[in-house]
């Protein structure tokens, strides 16, 4: 398939033994990972992670669910187009996940796991088919306007705004999955982990969608994404009812307390387990323990058939 990197496994296939799919999804070449029968799971990670971030949650619950976890075009194992021939922004990763749905023929009883930049292109989704979705998992994430005040961490800011620092810091030297892999982890990857998360980021080609997600961060009316998170921020609360875990590792510095405590507000009655020695790689942190929250709320909250 077109574009396809050149990524060895086999350092990390203990952690990661599923089948490799591929789909054709608006021109370009998707990984996925789908496992298991029963009702979707469906896990949408975020930057600079891929599928293989949700591995210990496809091998706890493919027993007795179907877990399906996509990689953005672009990481993973997914297709490396340029810049010429694919968009790289909000819009182009909800299209492609609502197009790999429908291919796979998951169009209801969905369970949404959504971390990082997950939280918005899942739940854009959502939005766009809110009968589709049967229970919400929230992990470090957001799906609504920054909270009023609240600047960007500054490393983000250089990267979202000053290219002539970023293309050769986060396409040449790998700062960004180097750094994420340094600091995400609260209580530190193992080895084999690290070379996991970071395995796809090998090579300059391969790094950038990493840049482009921080390139578009909608922080302002004025990058293309705002619109949709607009959009997405209104439609919330069409899912005041649908049940929702969230599970928040509390030393994530850049989704804080401030934007659980947004969840909180605009969620009254969803779950919420917190992490305090978790940080933002919450399933690398704390993998057991969200698994069997997760567990635990899939059985309080069975699908009617």
């Amino acid at each position: 398939m077109k574009h396809l990197p050149s990524i060895d496994v086999t350092p990390f296939r203990h952690l990661y033994p599923f089948t490799s799919r591929y789909a054709k999804v608006n021109g370009q070449s998707m990984h996925y990972v789908d496992e298991g029968r029963g009702e979707p799971i469906v896990m949408v990670h975020g930057n600079p992670t891929w599928s293989f971030y949700f591995r210990k949650l496809i091998i706890g619950l493919c027993t007795g669910y179907r877990t399906i976890a996509p990689d953005h075009i672009g990481c993973g194992l997914s297709g490396r187009p340029g810049p010429s021939e694919y968009g790289f922004r909000l819009r182009n990763r909800v299209d492609d996940l609502e197009a790999l749905l429908d291919h796979l023929g998951v169009d209801r009883d969905i369970t949404l796991v959504l971390h990082d930049w997950g939280g918005i292109i899942g739940m854009a989704l959502a939005v766009r088919h809110p009968g589709r979705i049967a229970r919400l998992v929230m992990l470090n994430t957001a799906a609504f306007l920054k909270p009023r005040g609240k600047p960007l961490p500054l490393a983000l800011k250089l990267i979202h705004s000053i290219p002539f620092l970023a293309n050769p810091a986060v396409l040449g030297l790998n700062l960004f999955a180097r750094g994420a892999a340094w600091t995400a982890s609260a209580k530190g990857l193992r080895p084999d982990a690290r070379r996991g998360l970071l395995a796809p980021y090998n090579s300059w080609r391969n790094r950038l969608a990493t840049l482009r997600f921080v390139q578009d961060i909608p922080i302002s009316q004025e990058n293309p994404g705002y619109a949709i998170l607009e959009q997405v921020d209104q439609g919330l609360h069409r899912f005041v009812s649908v049940p929702m875990l969230i599970c928040w590792g509390e030393r994530d510095f850049v989704f804080d307390r401030d934007y659980l405590a947004e969840w909180r507000r605009r969620f009254p009655l969803a779950e919420v387990q917190r992490f305090p020695e978790a940080g933002h790689y919450i399933l690398e942190d704390e993998p057991d323990r969200t698994l069997h929250f997760l567990s635990a709320f899939l059985k309080r909250h069975p699908l009617a058939h």
